[in-house]
């Protein structure tokens, strides 16, 4: 598999997730909780797009030492 097939894995994922299509946290495989502005992985923290800028700006993704 190439990088280039690789990306196209991942970003079509994260459109999965967003679209609340993927109830998966793409780092851990738990489920997900969907917020008004966010999604955020209970068990490990991932969050992505969890505030006003940030869903803005575009898809970004945010790990939280947990």
């Amino acid at each position: 598999m190439s990088v280039r097939a690789l990306h196209r894995t991942l970003d079509q994922e994260l459109s999965a997730l967003l679209r609340g299509v993927s109830l998966e946290c793409l780092v851990c495989g738990e489920f997900v909780l969907h917020g008004h502005a966010s999604i955020v992985c209970p068990e490990c923290g991932t969050a992505v797009g969890d505030d006003t800028a940030a869903a803005n700006a575009g898809l970004q993704l945010r790990l939280q030492a947990g």
